[in-house]
């Protein structure tokens, strides 16, 4: 039997069945890797050695009587976590040959689990991209197509998942960098409520590993079913033992409901800043339809969401502020004259961003009160609907184009060029207010690329969207394995 596209929920029925072991799962798949992964460039750090060691003491400890969540089980890891003994480079040359020497808090969770880490995975430079390259590892080809885009910064992991490379595994998510690889490679993520899963240890090198949380940014699971995201969701979650996790577990309230019949959903395919492309539209009315025909409430509009230009405004000067906060001192100041420059009518995506990289402490403040109002606005509408189906952005996996300024490159919707970065509007929606998303597969382009959308729920409730995304999985289907 091939295990490689198996879910981990069915891996781990079949260990503790006894009809495989972890080290015959971890063969399969390093067997794989070493064949597909040539033309895929998905695992830019194998680590098979550590693996197979891990998989016979996985095997050693079921002999045991041990039975951890992932006890034996095949996984692999994002390159910008720590893992100790492994390069963490995110795509910096110049730090090609640093080696941390401890573990990110989240991988620990996974090796506590008995996962079996196969080894990283590839990344944009500095996980600034929705493409997965960099010149120490080359270019994460999408399994679906190879001339495009895996996508990122998480694109590594949704091209492993999608190639059958191990049955989990852990990214990250600052612009949509977990949602838009699911996207574009026909897999699941969940972008976890913010502050809900510690970071520490996934930090550029060679910064140390300290209990901060960084504003906006998450990390968390992909899989490719919607119940192991919730399986890799239940191990990542919690407080970082050195801070809150002192005095807190995490006890996450269930779903809000368990039969689609009972959700109240609000589906959005419009943004007025950036088209939705058509093959992108054509999957939200796909999951949309799905919800009618399972008895769901399903709205188009209500008074109550949030303004979304004025959310894509907000994100996009809170994103270039933590940027910003990171630029060598001559250059800061030349963009500080370039936005005392700006016309006060500029109110622009490309002015907000640029003002937002020069952002005062005090500018901070004042956009963190606006971000409150959002948030406040979002509990008003979750006390109305228990999701929002929306684009993770506009058009599926488009070539690959490494032209060094993002400034100058454009996407195509529908025929016509838009500015490539203003494709972070969707996924900024559920990121600057730090609410989860699950991205879900929804069907396939004329072309036969996958497209996705996001589930987004209330703050805190994230087995809300998951559950969703498990309900919509048994009606339209899910994960399907590249031809």
């Amino acid at each position: 039997m091939e295990w490689s596209f198996l879910s981990a929920e069915a891996l781990t029925a079949a260990l503790r069945a006894g009809e495989v072991t972890s080290v015959e799962l971890t063969e399969e798949a390093i067997a794989r890797i070493e064949r597909v992964d040539k033309v895929i460039n998905a695992v830019c750090v194998p680590d098979f050695d550590r693996a197979r060691a891990a998989a016979r003491r996985a095997d050693e400890a079921r002999a045991g009587g041990e039975d951890r969540p992932l006890l034996g089980v095949p996984v692999t890891v994002k390159e910008s976590y720590n893992i100790a003994g492994l390069p963490t480079t995110w795509g910096m040359p110049q730090y090609a040959n640093y080696l941390p020497v401890e573990d990110a808090t989240a991988v620990s969770r996974l090796k506590t689990a008995g996962a079996v880490i196969l080894g990283k995975t590839n990344v944009p430079f500095m996980l600034q991209d929705w493409q997965s390259f960099n010149e120490i590892y080359g270019t994460t080809n999408n399994p679906w197509d190879h001339d495009r885009t895996s996508g990122g910064s998480s694109g590594g992991s949704a091209a492993a998942l999608a190639s059958g490379f191990g049955a989990l595994s852990i990214g990250s998510d600052l612009a949509g960098s977990l949602r838009n690889p699911a996207h574009f490679c026909g897999v699941y993520a969940h972008k976890p409520t913010f502050g809900l899963v510690a970071t520490r240890g996934m930090v550029p090198p060679p910064a140390p590993a300290l209990p901060v949380e960084g504003d906006l940014a998450v990390c968390g699971p992909m899989a490719r079913t919607a119940r192991d995201l919730a399986l890799l969701l239940d191990v990542m979650a919690g407080p970082d033992p050195l801070t809150r996790g002192v005095a807190y577990d995490v006890t996450l309230p269930p779903a809000r409901h368990q039969r689609l019949s009972d959700f109240r959903v609000l589906v959005l395919e419009e943004h007025p800043l950036i088209p939705t492309g058509s093959a992108v539209r054509a999957g939200v009315n796909r999951v949309a339809d799905a919800l009618v025909d399972g008895g769901a409430r399903v709205e188009r509009h209500s008074p109550l969401l949030p303004d979304l230009t004025e959310a894509a405004t907000l994100y996009a000067q809170l994103l270039c502020s933590n940027q910003g906060a990171r630029v060598p001192a001559e250059a800061y100041e030349r963009l500080r004259i370039r936005a005392a420059g700006l016309s006060a009518d500029d109110q622009g995506l490309d002015a907000a961003r640029l003002r937002g990289m020069v952002f005062s402490h005090r500018d901070w403040i004042e956009a963190d009160i606006r971000r409150e109002l959002h948030r406040h606005g979002w509990r008003q509408l979750f006390a109305e609907f228990d999701a929002v189906v929306c684009p993770i952005t506009s058009v599926p996996a488009f070539p690959h184009d490494h032209n060094p300024d993002r400034g100058e490159r454009r996407i195509d919707i529908d025929g016509v060029d838009h500015p490539y970065l203003d494709q972070s509007v969707w996924a900024g929606l559920a990121t600057m207010p730090g609410l989860p998303a699950t991205a879900i597969p929804a069907g396939r382009s004329s072309e036969g690329l996958p497209v996705g959308v996001q589930l987004i729920g209330p703050m805190f409730e994230d087995r809300t969207p998951v559950r969703l995304a498990e309900l919509l999985e048994q009606k339209i289907g899910g994960f399907q394995a590249p031809k």
